[in-house]
């Protein structure tokens, strides 16, 4: 991408995508903005943000995909897990083609641990 984002200052939805009101319905800015400038979304597929700034409606930084790749790009794009730790090679693990943290998997062995010590007593 060599341009910057377009970023969408009017409404936002809850997920922090642009909405806009076009043929008398609110519909996905970046949608709107893909479609005017290149054409059709084509069927089966939906807009990913290369940028993954989910507020940009710049075509450039648009891409009609699956919904399977669009959610692997996504992960792939995330740094930490929802708790904030680092996705690296020691804090990081993988099960059935899913990364799972391991600082969060230690967290939650120590409360089933505290719980279960908890019920005997």
């Amino acid at each position: 991408m060599n341009t910057p984002c377009i970023i969408w200052t009017k409404g936002l939805d809850a997920c922090g995508y642009g909405r806009q009101q076009k043929d008398g319905k609110a519909q996905a800015a970046h949608r709107v903005a893909y479609e005017e400038a290149v054409g059709p979304i084509p069927e089966g597929l939906e807009i990913d943000h290369l940028c993954r700034v989910r507020a940009c409606v710049n075509p450039e930084h648009l891409e009609p995909v699956t919904h399977a790749e669009n959610v692997r790009r996504a992960a792939a794009a995330r740094t930490a897990c929802r708790q904030g730790h680092e996705w690296n090679e020691e804090n990081t693990y993988i099960w059935n083609n899913t990364r799972f943290c391991r600082a969060c998997n230690r967290e939650a062995q120590r409360k089933r641990k505290a719980a279960r010590a908890k019920a005997a007593s």
